[in-house]
């Protein structure tokens, strides 16, 4: 490892756009004090956070950490950390980490820590990369390598983590994997929290403003008092799903989010099953969000607007809160219909932004330009 003339390490955090530079600026203030804190003998740090690009086009790691290592031998960094919320894979394993101790690197996909306390787990991640990089075994000094017991509580707090095969000819010379169901599970949480699925909501204008007006004309229908008030409770829960799920689905197929691989191998299906897994929690996610308002705005537009005496005297029923309840929970499945209706007026383009990260939404259109090729 490379120390400054000034006797202090210079750790670069190089993040992708969005979610992981919001992570990385986060964390880069309070790094250099924690790195210090645990390194001990008057080592001092210095983090700096650059935003880019750096994995666009490409999701190989062998590749990325090509391109880390000439981005850190173009600046005066000791240390490169890279972020992405890109799911990386290698030999049909999801990657976590990329370390190379020879070039004082290290590639850490986001997805892989899951969607529950991320901040923390990417922070506590990145300490131990860098610490480990720090070590002996970075400087080339004799004897065992000192940097892996530091990963090794790494991946004793991100179980199922374990040590991954590195091919001869990459730059990484370690690398740490996930595998099996909670470790796919753990992959697929944090695909659909890096796509922020709450963002579905304010960026399909279109199909809420349809399922707004839907919800507010079958408020104050006659017919639909009458069918809410006359619904059991399964009906009602059967009439949520359909709803949902239309929603969803016409989303899905409307802006033509669902993946289809054109490769044939066992880990192209792994992926497609992977990626179209992410999509369908993360449009619903986003569109039980928008259910959910819905009821509240509904169920304030009622208490505004009907009469209890006319309401009374259509459905022979006294209008108390159960009712009301009711009557925006049904409308509700009516105004997601509308919605779904109201989203064919959306552009695929403004679907996607909605409903993929920056960097998903790159890899989708290269993926789309490949096939077209």
């Amino acid at each position: 490892m490379r120390v400054s003339s000034q006797g202090v390490t210079v750790v670069a955090l190089l993040a992708d756009p969005d979610a992981p530079t919001e992570i990385a600026q986060r964390m880069g203030r309070i790094l250099s004090t924690r790195l210090a804190d645990k390194s001990g003998q008057g080592r001092r740090f210095e983090v700096e956070v650059v935003s880019e690009p750096f994995t666009a086009g490409t999701e190989d790691p062998p590749t990325l950490m090509r391109r880390i290592m000439d981005r850190g031998r173009a600046e005066n960094w000791d240390i490169v950390v890279a972020l992405t919320d890109l799911p990386l894979h290698s030999h049909g394993r999801k990657v976590v980490m990329d370390v190379s101790h020879e070039h004082s690197l290290a590639l850490l996909s986001l997805p892989p820590l899951g969607g529950l306390r991320l901040q923390t787990r990417a922070r506590r991640a990145v300490e131990e990369a860098v610490l480990g990089l720090a070590g002996p075994r970075a400087t080339g000094a004799e004897g065992p390598p000192q940097s892996e017991p530091l990963l090794g509580r790494f991946v004793s707090r991100l179980a199922p983590v374990h040590l991954g095969p590195v091919g001869e000819e990459e730059t990484a010379d370690l690398r740490y994997v996930v595998s099996g169901p909670r470790g796919y599970l753990r992959v697929l949480v944090g695909m659909v929290r890096a796509n922020r699925p709450w963002r579905l909501v304010p960026g399909l204008s279109k199909a809420l403003a349809a399922a707004l007006a839907t919800g507010a004309v079958a408020t104050v229908n006659s017919t639909i008092w009458g069918l809410a008030e006359y619904l059991s409770a399964p009906r009602l829960v059967i009439a949520m799903v359909g709803s949902v799920g239309l929603m969803v689905g016409w989303l899905i197929v409307d802006a033509q989010l669902w993946h289809r691989s054109t490769e044939v191998s066992p880990e192209a299906r792994q992926r497609a099953r992977l990626y179209n897994a992410s999509t369908v929690m993360t449009v619903g996610i986003g569109v039980l969000v928008c259910y959910g308002g819905l009821i509240v705005i509904n169920l304030v537009w009622a208490l505004f607007i009907i009469n209890g005496q006319v309401f009374a005297s259509v459905t022979r029923t006294p209008l108390h809160a159960a009712e009301y309840l009711t009557l925006s929970w049904f409308v509700a499945s009516v105004a997601t219909v509308g919605g779904a209706l109201g989203s064919g007026l959306e552009s695929d383009e403004a679907i996607r932004a909605a409903a993929y990260s920056k960097r998903e939404q790159e890899r989708r259109h290269m993926l789309q330009d490949d096939h077209g090729d």
